[in-house]
């Protein structure tokens, strides 16, 4: 396998967003990955009125207004903002790279290490925009495979904090979680450098020391599906969507219409209906076998510069025709998907080189393909 090659440095946040083919992106990081119905509301019309009308939910587990022209980013923070759903501190804003275990349930320990790590950010060294924090102490984890660099998870022995790159973590108390992260962070900003600004790269060059290697997390439990999901006294109804594209014309719609509590966003392009049952909707996955469950693909041309070709509609249509995973890359960078598939399409100058097996930056098995030969071949 080849090495990846280099992408930005940087995520695009609320107030630094980034610029793309479409305009501005604009992320949005909702506290405890939750909003309430009045946000779920506000935030679609926002996205509909400054914005291309679509919500896309990041691996982040954040949501994501496109097309966001110059002019309008400060009525979109202001309209943020009155909706408790951004910082006044940009700082702060940037800092709250936050993956929480999905299914946590009012006042249990994932929600208090949560709640207690918000109100310590400002103890933070001012650390990278992609460093983040995993609190993955639900009854199975959850996380492990999610960008963190910072882990609070269960082992057998307890609670522990744990690098990410490193097999075993620190065994903690409860109340001495956010002392620890605090320690484990501050470690991190003394040995890290502009070529390795995450931990697990620090971690190739530089041992941590002793004591923070002592127990091993618990073994991934497994994923979270599209359907019925429930924690306890917590229930709802997981969806998915497409590509993590949400239309947020449709999302008003469905929230307005089933009652539900609450949504919550997760990494993995699913997103929950809290206190519901499955909804009746042809707007979002509620099939766990649909195959776009297993399709990658990235927003492609014209949204994004470095793509030469269109994306999503290629996508839907080779994924109902191909078994296994398929991930569709605008570029070689493949930002919808750093991991293998089992079938990869990237773009190249209008049209598509072939990867089996492998990632957007692997080696082709064929070349210079166009899209209507690919797809008439599959009929």
């Amino acid at each position: 396998m080849t090495v990846p090659p280099s992408v930005k440095g940087w995520c695009p946040g609320a107030f630094k967003p980034m610029m793309s083919g479409d305009g501005l992106v604009v992320r949005v990081r909702p506290r405890f990955a939750r909003l309430e119905p009045e946000q779920v509301l506000g935030l679609s019309a926002l996205a509909i009125s400054y914005g291309s009308g679509f919500l896309d939910l990041t691996n982040r587990g954040n949501l994501q207004i496109r097309g966001v022209s110059e002019t309008n980013h400060n009525a979109l923070l202001a309209g943020l903002a009155e909706l408790d759903l951004l910082d006044e501190d940009p700082s702060i804003e940037s800092r709250r790279n936050i993956l929480i275990a999905p299914l946590w349930r009012e006042g249990n320990v994932t929600h208090r290490i949560a709640a207690a790590l918000l109100r310590a950010l400002p103890e933070l060294p001012d650390l990278s925009a992609k460093f983040g924090f995993a609190i993955d102490t639900g009854p199975d984890p959850r996380l492990q495979k999610d960008s963190a660099d910072i882990r609070v998870e269960w082992s057998d022995q307890g609670l522990i904090v744990r690098a990410d790159g490193a097999a075993r973590g620190r065994l903690v108390a409860e109340p001495d979680v956010i002392p620890t992260v605090l320690t484990l962070a501050q470690w991190f900003d003394t040995h890290r450098t502009k070529d390795r600004r995450r931990m697990a790269k620090v971690l190739e060059v530089t041992d941590l020391p002793e004591g923070w290697e002592q127990a091993a997390p618990r073994e991934q439990g497994a994923a979270l599906a599209v359907g019925p999901c429930q924690n306890g006294a917590f229930s709802g109804a997981t969806l998915g969507a497409p590509f993590g594209q949400i239309d947020a014309a449709e999302l008003a719609a469905l929230m307005a219409k089933s009652n539900a509590r609450a949504l919550r966003v997760t990494p993995w392009r699913l997103f929950i209906l809290e206190g519901v049952g499955m909804p009746d909707t042809d707007a979002f996955v509620t099939d766990p076998s649909d195959p776009l469950l297993h399709t990658d693909a990235c927003p492609g041309a014209p949204y994004c510069t470095s793509s030469s070709v269109e994306t999503r509609d290629f996508a839907r249509a080779v994924a109902a025709q191909t078994k296994g995973s398929v991930h569709v890359s605008g570029c070689e960078k493949g930002c919808a998907n750093a991991r293998t598939a089992d079938t990869t399409y990237v773009g190249h100058d209008g049209r598509f080189d072939l990867v089996k097996n492998g990632a957007a930056w692997d080696a082709p098995v064929k070349t210079g393909l166009r899209p209507d030969d690919i797809l008439a071949k599959r009929t």
